[in-house]
């Protein structure tokens, strides 16, 4: 049973927290009156964000509680901050009204916080820092940012430096050039001085160091070193004076700050974070004296420090006057410089203490209540105890202690947290999953408590029982969490239930000594689990092993069927299918989904190998079960075997569009990769293998387009869409078959394979009568060192698209001396035009060669020749052009497909012929569609080329003379693309 809900205060101050979080802007320019103004008001809100507008730039200030501490960097073109509440803020005002500098302002949800994303116009500027309790960006527009100093990138050849001594105070002076950034910190008996620049130093030999007694400098390749030696009692203080620094040793302490370190274990490795606008690079340097090696991570002015040294077992941050330094005696520190922050970590994280070691001691009020357990993510069985009083009094005293606790906390941040855990430990213990996920939440709120082991551990564990497994593994990969075997056990049984088998075996095995801690029930689960992973990776033997310590275990009828459903999956793998099946069918019975669901599958696969049931019969059981169960890797095995039934019957729209819809939501599973190949490897099928020239080509173009994204890249992907082109050309789809060429030339080819589609591209706008965009395919497509075949076909390409555009001499000029057969057949048909007819059948006679001689029939292109040449002679008075061909030709006439054309063309008898002739001899003049009939011929022997076969000669043709084959430069152009 769930929790009381009349009392829900435990929760109360950190949702009042969170919900208070909003953003005010102020639209009053100009900048300093605007910031002034809201100065003056005090900031109530946890996060205030401001907006002013000068000449120069715009100012973007984070202020309050939670906006002081937003941390800032950049992206590239994008700016991120950071800021600590879950709650959007109002950017409704930066969105409308964005400042000259940004082209798009955006937010996401992170762990434990907010990101606002601010992209930059190409060209725009950004200066960061943080001053007076706020965060500030300023904000130049494109071509208003400030030139850097030239002291940034380097500094002058020397630089001087001075001192002056006050009393007990030596005031030690660097003057550079430029600005230059700068680290100053003591270690020991010597103070350090680190410039960001390369340099030389001016030391006068008659300088006055006062209570210092040595000052030596060295310099690096792109940064200098001064090693002071002062007595380790004298305070340090620095101050930027511009265009150099002054270091005072000595004299009353001054005030330190500016740098704020914090831990980092939200997600990932624990690290720790420090802030420090200004921060340029880490410098790794060996103390020559100690012969140690640390690292200074040196910032612009003003100055700022670390006030108060930290230390952790790894490494050391002593209090700096300026800059930040690293001491640490590990060899895999990491440094990481990202704007004003600086990251500082290991491998597998730092080792800190937890954050709650800062909290008050607290006090045994209830000897019952439910005690830490010896590992963070472990439940124990005694949490569960409920005592004489049954459980709402447990209940009810449990949250009374924790509410008091919450509101103890709101006036004292150091009030300790023991009562709310105990609280959590008690409803998860009793298996209140989303119970215990509300305290923990509003425990996370609480500043620097979102890294505590034990929260991240039961939190983890809360979300993980109420099937919330991508939450849960983001608490689990907690620094604090990395190496703790119970967080281990955890992520091996999220692992088994995506289907990541290698994965939770290995996290099982890491965690083993962990489980028999855990009460039965998950010692079951996690056994069961373990067992399921077992059986995937083929060990049998440990699968078994594993069932049987969970059968022992005293666990709930619904966790025994679970275990019961993998020791089906051990039967079937043991080739004992008809035991496994009778196991699945009874599981199926079960009124839980998510156990019938894929026990069902199971049996269905057994029954369809078994030839018990027929696929149709197989896709009608499971159709139903894909919308009982949804989420998870059943979903995912239900989808793939679904999509693989239809796919073997054929209905190919319906197996892709099953398999897609494990692609999508399901992508983050492990098996979600063997649904997109199966998924590719059917469009392969269909567009490469010629599966899909079994279907109507405005079917197979559908299909496509519905499923175009999984066109692999390269040659393969190019030809698919090729062969596809070439179907729709057969058919007439012309538009279509062009739109699928046009992507190809502009997005995915260059050099001759460009040249090669282009070619291609213009002819079929030429079939379209699209001659413009045919001439401007082939203008664009130009490039040198072509094959001379594709050359002259692109001549004749070009040359009948200016004909088409009347474009008569034009054409003849592009043509030029050519005289290959596709330059004569443009030439022919441009004289035609042009009306100059003896000349075109002069042409014509030309291309058809000596075929006269080779008797036969003669096929179509030819037949046409040979009428446009009879009636070109007759219209151009060349009585002996027309007597030769009728001698050559007149044995033709008689098997011809237009006999009575041909003999009006050659003047071949006296009979009268019909009109039905005279049409038919007309429709042969057209050039046009002659020209059309030849281009869909050669598509067609150009797909048969593609599928392996031979160019097969259209039916009723012949190859000889006058018989038009693929160029042998394209084929061979073809396949090297």
């Amino acid at each position: 049973m769930s929790a009381p809900r009349s009392r829900p205060h435990v929760l109360k101050a950190a949702v009042a927290l969170t919900a208070a979080a909003a953003a005010a802007f102020a639209p009053l320019t100009p900048l300093t009156a605007a910031l002034a103004q809201e100065a003056d008001e005090p900031v109530l809100e946890p996060l205030a964000i401001r907006l002013g507008q000068s000449d120069a730039f715009a100012r973007l200030e984070f202020a309050g509680v939670v906006g002081a501490r937003a941390r800032v960097r950049r992206e590239g073109s994008t700016v991120v901050v950071r800021v600590g509440t879950t709650a959007a803020p109002d950017l409704s005002r930066l969105r409308l009204d964005p400042p000259p500098a940004i082209e798009e302002v955006q937010t996401r949800l992170v762990r434990g916080g907010t990101e606002i994303l601010m992209t930059l116009k190409p060209g725009a500027d950004v200066r960061t820092g943080s001053a007076d309790g706020v965060v500030w960006l300023n904000l130049y527009a494109p071509g208003q940012a400030p030139a850097p100093a030239a002291g940034e990138a380097s500094v002058a050849a020397s630089a001087v430096v001075r001192a002056q001594v006050y009393g007990d105070r030596l005031d030690i002076g660097f003057g550079f050039g430029n600005p230059v950034p700068a680290a100053i910190f003591r270690r020991g008996e010597a103070v350090w001085v680190v410039f960001d620049a390369p340099g030389r130093l001016e030391v006068p030999r008659d300088l006055d160091l006062g209570p210092a007694t040595d000052l030596r400098w060295a310099a690096g390749p792109d940064y200098v070193v001064v090693r002071i030696a002062a007595p380790a009692a004298l305070p340090v203080s620095a101050r930027d004076e511009g265009s150099g620094w002054v270091v005072s040793i000595g004299g009353l302490p001054t005030g330190r700050g500016g740098v704020a370190v914090a831990r980092e274990d939200d997600s990932g490795p624990t690290e720790l974070v420090a802030q420090m606008p200004g921060a340029t690079r880490a410098i790794w340097l060996t103390d020559p004296l100690v012969g140690d090696r640390f690292a200074v991570i040196p910032a612009r002015g003003p100055a700022k420090g670390l006030d108060a040294s930290r230390r952790t077992r790894e490494l050391t941050l002593p209090d700096t006057a300026q800059g930040l330094a690293i001491e640490t005696a590990v060899d895999d520190l990491t440094l990481q410089v990202e704007g004003d922050l600086v990251r500082i970590g290991r491998p597998g994280g730092l080792v800190l203490s937890p954050p709650s070691a800062a909290l008050e001691t607290a006090e045994a009020t209830d000897a019952t209540a439910p005690r830490r357990a010896d590992y963070p993510a472990l439940i124990l069985e005694r949490w569960a105890e409920v005592g004489e009083d049954g459980f709402l009094a447990r209940h009810r005293a449990l949250q009374a202690a924790a509410l008091e606790e919450e509101i103890a906390s709101a006036e004292n941040g150091r009030t300790p947290i023991e009562a709310r855990l105990a609280f959590a430990r008690f409803l998860l213990a009793k298996d209140l999953g989303f119970e215990a996920i509300g305290v923990l939440n509003a425990l996370a709120s609480q500043p620097g408590l979102s890294g505590e082991p034990e929260l991240r551990g039961l939190r983890g564990a809360a979300k993980a029982s109420v099937g919330r497994l991508e939450e849960a593994s983001a608490d689990f990969a907690a620094g604090g969490l990395a190496s703790d075997p119970s967080a281990r056990v955890w992520r091996g049984y999220i692992a088994a239930n995506q289907a990541d088998w290698e994965t939770a075996r290995r996290e099982f095995a890491a965690g083993a000594a962990t489980i028999d801690a855990f009460p039965p029930v998950w010692r079951a689960r996690f056994a069961a689990a373990h067992a399921l992973a077992a059986v995937e990776t083929g060990d049998l033997e440990t699968a078994w092993a594993l069932l049987s310590y969970a059968f022992a275990q005293d666990i709930p009828p619904e966790d025994q069927l679970a275990a019961r459903l993998i020791q089906a999956k051990w039967f079937e793998l043991k080739g004992e299918r008809a035991r496994a099946l009778a196991v699945y069918k009874a599981v199926g019975r079960a009124p839980l989904d998510g156990l019938s669901t894929p026990a069902k599958l199971a049996a269905v696969r057994i029954e369809l190998a078994k030839g018990e049931i027929d696929a149709i019969e197989a896709a009608r059981r499971l159709e139903p079960l894909k919308w009982r169960w949804r989420g998870d890797a059943t979903e995912l095995q239900l989808i793939r075997t679904l999509g693989q039934i239809y796919l073997s019957q054929g209905l190919y729209r319906e197996g892709m569009a099953t398999l897609k819809a494990g692609t999508g939501r399901l992508s983050r599973l492990p098996e979600a990769a063997a649904v997109q190949q199966d998924l590719a490897a059917a469009f392969r099928t269909l567009f490469i293998e010629g599966a899909a020239d079994g279907l109507q080509p405005i079917q197979a173009l559908a299909l496509f387009y519905d499923f175009r994204e999984l066109t692999p890249v390269g040659a393969e992907g190019d030809d698919m869409v090729r062969r596809l082109s070439r179907r729709l050309v057969s058919v007439d789809l012309l538009g279509p078959a062009a739109e699928l060429l046009q992507y190809q030339v502009d997005q995915r080819l260059d050099g001759v394979a460009k040249a090669q589609v282009a070619t291609d591209l213009a002819t079929i706008y030429l079939m379209n009568r699209e001659a413009e965009k045919a001439l401007q395919t082939v203008w664009a497509s130009r490039t040198t060192l072509l094959p001379g075949a594709l050359n002259a076909e692109r001549r004749a390409v070009e040359a009948r698209a200016l004909m088409s555009l009347g474009r008569y001499d034009h054409a003849l000029e592009v043509l030029g001396d050519a005289r290959d057969p596709a330059a004569d057949d443009v030439r022919g048909d441009v004289l035609w035009k042009q009306e100059r007819y003896a000349e075109a059948a002069g042409l014509y006679e030309r291309r058809l060669g000596d075929r006269w001689r080779a008797g036969g029939r003669l096929d179509a292109a030819d037949e046409s020749r040979l009428l446009r040449a009879g009636v070109g002679y007759s219209l151009g008075g060349d009585a002996a052009g027309l007597r030769r061909l009728s001698t050559n030709y007149g044995p033709f006439v008689e098997r011809a497909r237009n006999r009575a054309a041909l003999r009006v063309a050659l003047a071949i008898g006296d009979e009268p012929v019909p009109a039905g002739d005279f049409a038919a001899m007309a429709a042969r003049l057209d050039t046009f569609t002659g020209w059309v009939g030849e281009m869909k011929t050669r598509f067609r022997q150009q797909q048969a080329v593609a599928q392996g076969g031979a160019a097969a000669p259209a039916a009723g043709t012949q190859t000889g003379a006058g018989a038009t084959a693929p160029a042998p430069a394209r084929q061979a152009a073809a396949a090297g693309t």
